[in-house]
């Protein structure tokens, strides 16, 4: 038994990974609780706006990085986000001005604006491919690592290595400050505290003056940089191919019901309780068990319970398993 050696190991292959994961689930699912809880619709193009984002701020990473400006060991892509952000919020205004409005003069019933939405989804699908293409696009550049596992090998003599990237780093980091910044805008000032008392009671905030176009503005300002730090973030980690954020929908949806729709707290609980459950079922444990069992009784297999290729299978699970036992979520947010 090496109890140390299988804490690296499955710090190394799960908890880092999925720390990191979590926090990009998190931010977008904070995109579409947003939107539930204040327009009172699922945003099915959410994935898409990420990607829409994204796209954004690598054609503006390029731009920097063929005029020779970056960070240093950190990304350009960091410089370029303030770019992504405001092209990505001038496309969701749009939007809103051409198809929600529309509805929402009519007073249309929610799920109108979900149709709507999946046509919205499809149109910026296709903007994206046209773009970028629908290959892999990889816009990472500074220092790779912030300890690699042989550096850590050679400091601590552990037979395993603990690697965390850059990007990991750097992706928690901005979490933290964004969901800090965000949740200081919604309790502190006047704007925030206007757009909580339109999702809890529209008719009443109507009725002391708010103004509802004020509220949907900035709503859709906070879900652009909202969509465009986690789809950011997420291809710094990974990598940006179109199709990807398409299928990130299914978690970050998944994430934001189980948190509980509509609960801010909810979302980023719901996006660790998804990324946590995705990594460590899909990871083979037989190194970790190696380590941490005794020789006897080391598995012969991988001990995977599940393929790479079912993850989101988990998010399905996890999201059926919560709507038949606590609809609300775990923070008790709106029923779907």
């Amino acid at each position: 038994m090496e109890p140390l050696n299988a804490l690296v190991a499955f710090a190394n292959f799960v908890l880092v990974p999925a720390t990191a994961y979590g926090s990009q689930l998190a931010l977008g699912a904070l995109g579409v609780t947003l939107i539930y809880g204040i327009l009172r619709f699922s945003n099915f193009a959410h994935g898409d706006t990420m990607a829409f984002g994204t796209m954004s701020v690598i054609l503006a990473t390029w731009g920097l990085q063929a005029a020779g400006i970056g960070l240093g060991p950190l990304p350009t892509a960091l410089l370029a986000l303030p770019v992504g952000i405001a092209v990505t919020a001038l496309l969701l205004l749009g939007t809103d001005r051409l198809v929600y409005r529309f509805y929402r003069a009519k007073k249309a019933v929610p799920v109108t604006f979900v149709i709507a939405s999946l046509g919205v989804m499809f149109i910026y699908n296709g903007v994206v491919r046209f773009i970028i293409g629908p290959d892999d696009q990889r816009f990472a550049d500074g220092e790779r690592f912030v300890i690699s596992a042989r550096d850590f090998k050679t400091m601590t003599g552990l037979d395993e290595g603990l690697a965390i990237k850059t990007t990991q780093v750097i992706t928690v980091v901005v979490a933290v400050v964004v969901v800090a910044i965000l949740f200081w805008f919604l309790n502190r000032t006047r704007t925030g505290k206007s757009m909580r008392a339109y999702s809890d009671n529209e008719d009443l905030a109507l009725l002391s003056g708010i103004n509802p176009e004020r509220v949907v503005m900035y709503t859709w300002l906070m879900v652009a940089a909202l969509a465009t730090i986690a789809g950011t973030l997420y291809g710094l980690d990974k990598s940006f191919k179109p199709f990807t954020y398409f299928q990130l929908l299914l978690p970050i949806f998944a994430a934001a019901i189980v948190g509980g729709l509509g609960s801010p707290l909810g979302a980023i609980a719901g996006g660790f309780v998804i990324a946590f459950a995705e990594v460590t079922i899909t990871y083979p444990l037989k190194k970790v068990l190696g380590y941490a069992l005794p020789e006897a009784l080391e598995p012969d297999g991988l001990v995977q319970l599940l393929s790479t290729d079912y993850k989101f299978a988990v998010s399905f699970v996890i999201l059926i398993i919560v709507l038949l036992f606590r609809p609300t979520g775990l923070f008790a947010g709106k029923s779907v």
